[in-house]
Parts: C-alpha cells; sequence; structure tokens
C-alpha cells in the first residue's frame, strides 16, 4: 500500500485533499474487503478480537445512554398527549423516536466516540512506530490484515448493539409510561405495534451498519495517516471523531429523506 501523506496546505485544500485521500482508501477497503472474503484469507482471529474490545467498551456506555432517553421521550410524549388528548400514543412515538432515529445514532456515536478513537490511536501508535511500514515491506497488507477486520468487526458489534438499544429504549419508555405516568400498557403496545413495521427495524439496522463502515473507515483512515509522534496520535484521534459525527449526521439525513421513497408508507396516521 503506498502511504498517503499529507503535504501542507491551506484550510481548504487540506479538507479537499483529506476528502479524496479519505474516498480513496475508502475504495480500497472495499475492494480488499471482497479480496480476502473470496479468497478465504479473512483475519477472522483479528476480527473477533477487535469486536469484543468494541462490545466490551461501547455496550455499558449505550445503555447509560439509552435509559434517560427512553424517559425523556416517555416524559415528553406524555406531557404533550395529555394536552391534546392523545395518552395513548405513546407506542407510536417510541416507533418513530428510539426505533427510526435514536438507537443507530447512539450506537453509532458510541463506536466513533469510544471504539472508533480507540482504533484510530492503535493504528496511529503502529504507524508512527514505523510498524504498518514494515508489514507491507515483508509483503502484507495492511488494509487486508488490520484495516478490514476492524470495520467488519464495527458493523458486526453495531448491528447487534443496535438491537439492544431498541429493546433497551422501548422497555425503558413503557415502564415509565406505566408506573409513573399511569398509562396503558395494552395501548401503548397496540399503538406501537400499529405504526410501527418491520421495514423500520431493517432500516435501523441498515443505518447502523452504514455508520460503522463510515466511522470504521475514518477512524482506521486517520490512524494510518497519523505523523508527528504522540502529537500527531492524539491530533489524529480528535480529527476522526470529529469526522466521523459529521459523516454519521450526514449519512443519516440521507437515509432519513430516502427512506420514505424507498418504502412508502401505508395507512393513516
Amino acid at each position: 500500500m503506498q502511504r498517503l501523506r499529507p503535504a501542507p496546505r491551506g484550510p481548504l485544500a487540506d479538507a479537499l485533499a483529506q476528502a479524496g485521500m479519505l474516498l480513496d482508501f475508502g475504495v480500497r477497503t472495499s475492494a480488499a474487503t471482497g479480496r480476502v472474503l473470496l479468497r478465504a484469507r479473512f483475519a477472522w482471529r483479528e476480527c473477533l478480537d477487535q469486536a469484543w474490545f468494541l462490545a466490551a467498551v461501547t455496550t455499558l456506555p449505550a445503555l447509560l445512554v439509552t435509559i434517560p432517553l427512553g424517559v425523556v421521550v416517555a416524559l415528553n410524549v406524555g406531557s404533550l398527549a395529555s394536552q391534546i388528548g392523545a395518552e395513548g400514543y405513546g407506542g407510536a412515538v417510541v416507533a418513530f423516536v428510539v426505533v427510526g432515529q435514536a438507537a443507530p445514532l447512539v450506537c453509532a456515536l458510541m463506536i466513533a466516540g469510544v471504539g472508533g478513537s480507540a482504533m484510530c490511536a492503535d493504528l496511529g501508535a503502529r504507524t508512527v512506530r514505523e510498524e504498518i511500514d514494515a508489514m507491507e515491506v515483508m509483503g502484507l497488507s495492511a488494509i487486508e490484515r488490520v484495516v478490514v477486520p476492524r470495520v467488519v468487526a464495527a458493523v458486526a458489534v453495531t448491528m447487534l448493539l443496535a438491537c439492544i438499544v431498541m429493546l433497551v429504549g422501548i422497555s425503558t419508555t413503557l415502564l415509565f409510561q406505566v408506573y409513573v405516568l399511569g398509562d396503558s400498557s395494552g395501548m401503548f403496545l397496540s399503538t406501537l405495534v400499529e405504526f410501527s413495521r418491520v421495514s423500520d427495524f431493517v432500516v435501523a439496522l441498515i443505518k447502523a451498519a452504514c455508520f460503522a463502515v463510515l466511522t470504521g473507515m475514518v477512524a482506521c483512515f486517520k490512524g494510518m495517516t497519523a505523523q508527528g509522534g504522540p502529537g500527531g496520535v492524539a491530533n489524529a484521534v480528535n480529527e476522526a471523531v470529529v469526522i466521523s459525527f459529521v459523516c454519521v449526521f450526514v449519512a443519516n439525513t440521507a437515509l432519513t429523506e430516502l427512506y420514505p421513497v424507498l418504502v412508502p408508507a401505508e395507512g393513516e396516521y
């Protein structure tokens, strides 16, 4: 792999160059993923190690964010619904907010802020110690050996984490509305089933997978282009987190706008 080290430029030129290099890195990573899967050369041990690490560092923070989020959704829904006489529509709001938006976003932010920063720091340290260069000299593809397993692990963990977050978010909202606000659990579940579709859950998982691919590639790219010693690695981690957040929100906006076009709503709300 040809090493990518951006030369000093102006802010705008540097941003454009970084975007182009990131796009090229993404294309080469996608091609490398296809190669290792077709040739049965996938680094399963590295992937499993990364998946276990990501699951260990992201699961608890994601749940700690989801529980108060479910309480806030239930509290706001209950307050607004009581004013307009629609107390039984909490389940419908959960279907829209927790399943469609909150679950994949919470998982993506956890992967980017916790897991992605760790991946970037690890690859950045290897880069400044010239371990990546040594790997290339020995004829091993750094992208196939260290990048592809990390991206695949991020996708698998984020999709599983999204399922857990959806379950916890729905359960938290249900319990709060039933035992604190005094609403009917039957009405909550009936509106949840009525206004949610299987495609909503599928799209939530697709969103989570897309967000994981973006954050994983950004983290690996910034780590493998880090330079300047420990200070350069720290700067690369900060940039990776910021860029990942921006990419996630842009992708979420695009997917959210595209979903009702591809899957029109059925019935009337």
